[in-house]
């Protein structure tokens, strides 16, 4: 019998899958020396919230991982390197009736296919208002959140979480809408809507990670299959920004217990072989392993610095 042949079946390619990105990551890292794997947060149950009452009355939060604008801090503008120097370490909040410079250069998001020209991919702040405006969600929330990323599951359980919590309730939060944009900001996001959601706090996460965040059991969950960085739609495309917060707002309502995800019928490009190439060991040389373990070790030294400031 003859293997079927993709093109007459319409089968796509075996790489227009969901990245792998917990297992991109343990070959990455133990490629470029660091042989301990990271133990991803790993749940089987999940709590669940139901929406206390409809969006159009309720009161909607962002908690994001992109860090305020600091010109200080080194090269955080689009194209920029990792930069550790400009990572944040403890929850922070803005007011959501000012406008706020937030950006993504430290940490892990897809830099070869994501130019982070547009906070409107990671931070949906401009359509959380649009919706407001219109009616679809009873109002904005006084404060945003930043959630530090972090690689201690102990720190954003222990200190983080409850942090945030706090704050949504200070803040009379009905719903919050996570937006992650690296590997680890996914699961920082999952740990996050877990701790809300045991809360009271109903909440429904934006990401592009769909292994991790499906890993470490959340209530809600929108994947949209585009590069890290994206979360929250294409880059200058406001109707796909504008389609990416009405599904996660739809997911809200419509979903009936935990664990549920939905997936943005969006695409990327046509060509899917764009995820073949994020931290891919396959197609990294030898020479370019090496330098990015020297980049590695700089950038922690950066941020342990700063950690200590």
């Amino acid at each position: 019998m003859s293997a079927p042949r993709d093109e007459e079946f319409g089968f796509a390619p075996d790489y227009d899958a969901p990245i792998p990105y917990m297992q991109r990551t343990r070959d990455y890292y133990a490629a470029i020396g660091y042989t301990t794997p990271y133990r991803w947060a790993h749940y089987v149950d999940a709590p669940f919230q139901p929406l206390k009452k409809p969006l159009t009355q309720s009161r909607v939060t962002i908690i994001t991982t992109a860090a305020p604008y600091d010109p200080t801090k080194g090269d955080q503008g689009p194209g920029a390197a990792y930069n550790g120097g400009a990572k944040f370490f403890e929850v922070y909040d803005g007011n959501t009736s000012n406008a706020h410079d937030l950006r993504i250069s430290h940490i892990g998001y897809d830099r070869k296919h994501t130019s982070a020209t547009d906070s409107g991919t990671w931070f949906p702040l401009p359509q959380l208002l649009k919706a407001s405006a219109a009616g679809r969600i009873g109002e904005v929330s006084p404060r945003f959140f930043g959630a530090p990323t972090n690689r201690s599951h102990r720190v954003t359980l222990d200190i983080d979480a409850p942090e945030i919590l706090a704050r949504c309730l200070t803040d009379a939060v009905d719903v919050a809408v996570l937006v992650p944009n690296c590997p680890v900001c996914h699961q920082t996001t999952a740990l996050v809507a877990r701790h809300l959601e045991a809360g009271g706090i109903p909440t429904v996460i934006m990401g592009c990670a769909k292994d991790i965040v499906e890993h470490a059991a959340v209530p809600r969950f929108l994947f949209s299959d585009f590069p890290l960085g994206n979360s929250a739609g294409k880059p200058h495309d406001v109707a796909s920004q504008s389609q990416t917060l009405e599904l996660a707002l739809k997911l809200l309502e419509s979903a009936s217990g935990p664990r549920t995800t939905m997936q943005s019928p969006l695409r990327w490009s046509e060509d899917a072989s764009w995820k073949l190439d994020y931290n891919n060991v396959a197609q990294l040389s030898p020479e370019e392993l090496a330098r990015r373990r020297a980049e590695f070790d700089k950038q922690k030294e950066i941020a342990r610095g700063n950690r200590a400031a």
